[in-house]
């Protein structure tokens, strides 16, 4: 048996807008330690990886390793049907060939259950290696998103370039260029507004603005994102989700064709 609890629905509700762009498709796999998610988008240029902590749910019950494969579309379905106060319970028995979501009302007046059929996916495990990264930069979410809405304007990659002055990100195209620079910040009232850069090496990077756009669909779960980057590794853009777990999105960067 598998049942999980949480007591706003809103928190599933923005896990699955932030993936269900980039996934049609994607296997959850619960064990004793929670929900991981992992899976290629489906034009294989970005991977995503969401894990959502046993300890952060409300309740929490897996008594056998069980793999759920959902399609997102239905999922997304499903959970526009809760209000965003209500309770959410995904329940399974062992071996079934169905999940089941049960919404709540806060006053228990209203009871909803949708049972959706599971899809057996034969998606292969990737292993992320554990990377050492020459840049980590913090910063609130909100403005990331914003960098990356305004500068897709200008052209369809965007340029990250991380120095110990700051991080630039650049853009150029038909109509111009683009530059947006960020110091990191001096003083710090509120820990979510930060911009904090720690470097080893300067980094620039070429990323598809396509991409990052889709990534930054999880802005609404978390005031901060943390992006990292080496030299010829994909990027690694983090969201954290307060109190359960994280979204993590890879993207390959872009290779620069015209080197001579």
């Amino acid at each position: 048996m598998f049942e999980a609890r949480l007591l706003r629905s809103s928190i599933l509700k923005k896990v699955l807008e932030a993936i269900k762009d980039l996934l049609t498709q994607a296997t959850f796999d619960c064990d004793d330690n929670g929900i991981q998610l992992q899976a290629m988008d489906n034009s294989h240029v970005s991977l995503v990886s969401l894990t959502l902590r046993a300890d952060g749910f409300d309740k929490y019950r897996c008594d056998r390793n069980i793999s759920m494969g959902m399609n997102l579309g239905s999922m997304s379905k499903i959970l526009k049907c809760a209000g965003d106060k209500d309770t959410v319970t995904m329940k399974a028995q062992d071996n079934a060939d169905t999940v089941t979501f049960v919404f709540e009302s806060p006053n228990q007046e209203k009871v909803s259950d949708y049972e959706m059929k599971l899809m057996n996916l034969d998606l292969e495990h990737l292993g992320i290696p554990e990377t050492e990264y020459s840049c980590t930069i913090r910063m609130p979410s909100a403005e990331f998103a914003r960098i990356c809405r305004d500068l897709s304007q200008f052209g369809e990659s965007m340029v990250i370039s991380c120095t110990k002055e700051g991080v630039k990100f650049s853009a150029s195209g038909d109509i111009g260029s683009a530059n947006i620079k960020l110091a990191q910040t001096a003083s710090i009232d509120k820990e979510e507004e930060a911009v904090v850069i720690e470097m080893d090496e300067p980094v620039t990077l070429t990323f598809a603005c396509q991409y990052l756009n889709f990534f930054t669909k999880a802005t609404s779960l978390s005031p901060q994102v943390q992006l990292s980057m080496s030299a010829d590794v994909p990027l690694v853009v983090e969201y954290r989700i307060p109190d359960i777990g994280q979204i993590r999105y890879y993207l390959a960067p872009k290779i620069e064709e015209d080197d001579n």
